[in-house]
């Protein structure tokens, strides 16, 4: 499959690169922090921030305050997703390497204007990751909502980048006593910790219980 723009064609280890949508899709699916690109009074800024995808746009969200969201609103930026797999540990220093998948998307972010749409698009981002979670909350405020910015972004320019294996060494290199491998890795959810003031007996949900990401 062809790459969907020059700016998004994969250069460097083209080998690595996939534009397929079901590619695409599943890593902005497993990973919710994203990192957005942009520029702000003429200097390059990148932000970490949530982010969640449904159907052909990925979205995130922040105080209707915050100078990223309004540095972002009907412009250009750059929006990337990493996960690292593992280390990949060769018998040669420049043969060293690391297992990832990883997204960049290119594109106009759009604000999600409408209050109707935007409350349905943040409970979409609640319910991806804690499915029920948002019929279990005190209904959200005309003011909070007004509080808070939406936007979103088209993956009609967007580009994967994989790496999956073990090292890839010099062949005179196999031969050496040198271990080699690869080191796993893998972002580890841990046990939920109550809030100090829990009213006594709550338990947490499934939707917490069976959290996961990765």
């Amino acid at each position: 499959m062809d790459a969907p723009s020059e700016r998004t064609r994969v250069k460097r280890m083209n080998k690595r690169a996939a534009y397929d949508a079901e590619t695409v899709h599943g890593i902005l699916d497993a990973m919710p922090i994203c990192n957005v690109g942009y520029v702000f009074g003429g200097a390059p800024y990148v932000t970490p921030t949530l982010q969640w995808r449904e159907g052909d746009h990925v979205y995130w969200h922040g105080s209707s305050a915050s100078r990223m969201l309004e540095a972002c609103t009907e412009a250009q930026v750059c929006l990337t997703v990493s996960i690292i797999d593992g280390f990949v540990m060769a018998r040669s220093a420049y043969n060293h390497s690391c297992n990832y998948r990883s997204v960049m998307v290119f594109g106009t972010a759009h604000k999600v204007t409408d209050a109707a749409e935007k409350e349905m698009r943040l409970k979409s981002f609640t319910d991806g990751l804690w499915p029920g979670r948002w019929d279990m909350l005190r209904r959200m405020t005309a003011q909070e909502l007004k509080a808070t910015t939406v936007l979103k972004l088209s993956l009609a320019e967007s580009s994967a980048k994989v790496r999956t294996g073990a090292p890839g060494d010099d062949e005179a290199d196999y031969a050496l006593p040198i271990w080699a491998g690869v080191i796993p890795v893998r972002m580890e959810v841990l046990e939920p910790q109550d809030d100090p003031r829990l009213i006594a007996g709550l338990t947490p949900p499934r939707h917490i219980t069976d959290f996961r990401i990765g």
